[in-house]
């Protein structure tokens, strides 16, 4: 039997490249996880100091704020399926230096710092290139982007809920250290994973990235294209202040919490398995119901949930399970955010600018974070963890209400072609590249309310 689709009939559609991408979300995320779990925890336990966890954490967010500017233009010259397994690979392998270094007595504070900063320098050219794959990826299987979008972000909440316990439980018994083979193992896994089943993106794809343009020059096209689309530059604001503040939170007073309040390393996973639980019904429900709703409404709730409830449930240091029904709460906002920002975004950027617009919307949102890592550090050396706690909630809540005050936000609940107006305005790109009015060739996909 035949049917209709956003991508065309029903027997032509091919759902495997879309479950690759879908896998190796789900995968990267356990591989991550022992390295958010593992990596603080060593720096904490072996200094004791929240100064020095921050600084380890910023050295990974600034590996990716870099390479998230950088290789914006690279991704859109280069093959996008080599780009991602090369990047996942070389991810690896820097992961892999970390446990051979400290077995060898040579793991110092400035090598573990530059090594971390490597580890987000590999991450940033991939997950560019794995966001530029989705599109491709979801027109062959016949999906929606809050559907797509939604399972990707499913996938790497299980990645995460997963992830965590068995970091925690590698912790207890290998150490923190020998504990990212996990995450080494995983980038391995992705590479294999989509270079076996992920088709390579089709020649007009790979050309439409302004052949022939400088590099500055298509880095400077990214920039225009950002700041012409107001909502895009709305979205950038809030979630540089939001990523500041959730860097704060992961990266320092999370760590700092299961050390000073839980005192083990198994709760502490839990606590990152909880928001993982939550995480992921909030992705589901999305990709089921999120082109029916109010995205302006769902976005504000979201980050609501995700902030202001979180850093007040830390606070009151209640019962653990207490802690962990709060926390899987709060996930349901952190699995609604990530797809509906997604749907936006391929909503309004064009296919042929994709890579130099995302890496840079990254690099934006980003670019605050490791003053938040920073500053939660210094914050929580001087003044305890609860005063931190409650000082990233007040702000989080007073930033993520900001849609309801300015009217730009409005925009958010605009669908379909003219989604794309704030974006089209400049008609070519460098050397030609014609981005003009037509939205972009996957847009029907895009816009599906069905």
């Amino acid at each position: 039997m035949t049917g209709s689709y956003p991508g065309g009939p029903a027997s032509s559609r091919r759902p495997t490249p879309l479950a690759a991408l879908v896998a190796a979300s789900g995968i990267s995320s356990l591989g991550m996880a022992a390295t958010l779990v593992a990596v603080p925890w060593f720096v904490l336990h072996s200094t004791g100091s929240g100064t020095r966890t921050g600084l380890v954490a910023t050295a990974e967010v600034l590996g990716l704020l870099c390479s998230a500017v950088l290789a914006g233009p690279v991704v859109d010259r280069l093959p996008v399926r080599a780009t991602s397994v090369g990047a996942d690979l070389l991810t690896a392998a820097a992961i892999s230096l970390i446990p051979l270094l400290h077995s060898w007595d040579a793991l110092s504070l400035p090598v573990l710092i530059v090594l971390v900063f490597l580890v987000g320098a590999g991450r940033g050219p991939a997950d560019t290139a794995k966001q530029l794959l989705l599109p491709a990826a979801m027109e062959r299987a016949g999906v929606t982007a809050e559907r797509a979008t939604g399972c990707v972000e499913g996938a790497r909440r299980i990645g995460m809920m997963a992830g965590a316990p068995l970091a925690g439980l590698l912790i207890s018994t290998v150490g923190p250290v020998r504990t990212l083979y996990a995450d080494m193992a995983a980038m391995a896994l992705c590479a294999l994973l989509l270079a076996a089943l992920v088709p390579v993106a089709p020649p007009a794809r790979q050309a439409g990235g302004a052949p022939g343009g400088s590099y500055a020059g298509e880095l400077r096209f990214g920039v225009a294209q950002l700041r012409r689309d107001r909502l895009l530059g709305a979205m950038v604001g809030v979630l540089m202040l939001t990523n500041a503040l959730d860097g704060a939170l992961n990266g320092v007073l999370y760590p700092a919490y299961g050390t000073q309040v839980l005192r083990s390393s198994a709760l502490f996973g839990a606590m990152i398995t909880s928001m993982g639980a939550g995480a992921l019904l909030g992705a589901a429900l999305y990709g089921w119901a999120g082109h029916r709703l109010p995205r302006r409404a769902v976005f504000v709730g979201a980050f609501v949930l995700v902030g202001a409830v979180r850093c007040a449930a830390l606070a009151a240091e209640p019962r653990v399970p207490v802690l962990l029904a709060a926390l899987a709460l709060s996930g349901i906002g952190s699995g609604v955010v990530g797809p509906l920002m997604m749907s936006v975004a391929y909503e309004r950027v064009p296919e042929e600018v994709r890579g130099r617009v995302f890496g840079l919307l990254v690099a934006a949102a980003l670019a605050a974070t490791p003053l938040g890592m920073l500053g939660a550090g210094l914050v929580l050396d001087v003044s305890g963890l609860v005063a931190a706690l409650l000082g990233t909630g007040a702000l989080y809540l007073a930033v993520t209400l900001a849609p309801l005050v300015f009217p730009v936000w409005r925009e958010l609940d605009s669908r379909g072609s003219g989604a794309t107006s704030g974006i089209a305005e400049t008609p070519e790109g460098p050397a030609g590249c014609r981005v003009g009015s037509s939205t972009p060739p996957n847009a029907g996909i895009l816009t599906e309310q069905t």
